[in-house]
């Protein structure tokens, strides 16, 4: 997907070296449709420039800022030297992702998929989560609840899950925690098998997330979670040590949730 507007001034652009002169480099915008900047040789590379071929090339593929943008007169006036190697890096993985999620829509909708849909289902990607490749990703990770505020149909947002969940690799964080669980009564077993499925979720937990309860040592259970982010990890995993504990509540016994182990281990 392009662009068909302008850029802004301060913007970060990916562009093409396509021409370059005594004065300056012309960049093909490739973000932009038909759109091309100049960069003056004074915004080339910092310190003085004898020849501008000496830093750059014809075909090289860089990172420039946006100084000015004249729509009246077709101009856009760049800079490379202002952006930063952070940036450089950042904005090209930026520019590589959303060249994903544009083989993405086309392995979605089929290669035939006209330019109106494309805009309207683009757009409303970009209107709640900032680009397409963010939208992917949360429908990879959240399924059909993460386009539940847009105004995509069923149809589309059937397609645009199954794609997702084909090719998305979804970034995934993991955590453990422990929960101390006693019965004192006869049938503490039997309590206590019963509060590890409710450990486990009884088979409701949601898709993105994988929860284990493993045992380590009388009366010390581990609790491992696997999640997309820190704070859903965490929240499954406390409410995992909540639900085992209030089964052994229920029956007289004790449960205890911690964060660090309390059995050395063998």
């Amino acid at each position: 997907m392009k662009y068909s507007g302008w850029p802004d001034p301060g913007e970060l652009v990916v562009g093409r070296i396509d021409e370059i002169e005594d004065f300056g480099v012309f960049v093909d915008m490739l973000e932009y449709e038909d759109k091309r900047g100049l960069c003056h040789i004074s915004e080339v590379a910092s310190g003085w420039i004898k020849n501008v071929r000496d830093h750059v090339n014809e075909g090289q593929t860089v990172v420039a800022k946006v100084l000015e943008v004249d729509e009246e007169s077709q101009q856009v006036d760049l800079s490379i030297k202002d952006v930063n190697d952070h940036q450089r890096k950042e904005k090209i993985q930026e520019w590589k992702n959303e060249q994903k999620a544009d083989n993405w829509m086309e392995l979605a909708f089929g290669e035939d998929l006209d330019d109106e849909t494309y805009a309207a289902i683009a757009n409303e990607f970009l209107a709640e989560f900032g680009s397409m490749y963010d939208g992917f990703e949360q429908a990879a990770i959240h399924g059909q609840e993460a386009l539940d505020d847009t105004d995509l149909d069923d149809e589309e947002v059937e397609q645009i899950v199954e794609t997702a969940r084909e090719n998305v690799s979804v970034p995934y964080v993991n955590v453990t925690g422990y929960v101390d669980l006693s019965v004192p009564t006869a049938d503490g077993v039997d309590v206590i098998k019963e509060a590890l499925q409710a450990a486990e979720g009884n088979g409701e937990i949601p898709e993105e997330v994988e929860l284990e309860v493993t045992y380590v040592g009388s009366p010390e259970y581990r609790i491992r979670v696997r999640a997309p982010d820190y704070k859903t990890a965490e929240s499954h995993l406390e409410q995992s040590a909540d639900r085992a504990s209030a089964v052994v509540a229920d029956h007289g016994g004790t449960g205890e949730y911690h964060r660090e182990r309390n059995t050395d281990e063998e």
